[in-house]
């Protein structure tokens, strides 16, 4: 990303495979995204986890597109057909 852009934080991840899986998302939608964390130079990975998280960084104007791309859908089975078994089967005795 050229260094004139603004970042911003458009989510925060737990762990860093967390944070790896939304980058990675983000980047196969078309949207630059880096993460951002401390661990001391790797010497305490604990910090990142335990304080503020893995930033995941995009640019200001991609925003709004990468918080819409990073939320899961309310009912991601809705458009699944019922499997529920139902009583009218022929295994009733």
């Amino acid at each position: 990303m050229p260094d004139n852009e603004k970042l911003v934080v458009a989510e925060t991840c737990g762990t860093r495979p967390q944070a790896e899986v939304a980058r990675s998302v983000l980047e196969a939608a078309g949207i630059p995204a880096m993460i951002q964390f401390d661990t001391v130079g790797g010497m305490r990975e604990h910090l990142a986890w335990s304080g503020a998280g893995y930033k995941i960084l995009v640019r200001e104007e991609d925003l709004a597109d990468a918080r819409e791309v990073l939320t899961p859908p309310e009912n991601p089975f809705a458009n699944e057909p019922d499997l529920t078994p139902d009583d009218s089967g022929p295994n009733d005795s």
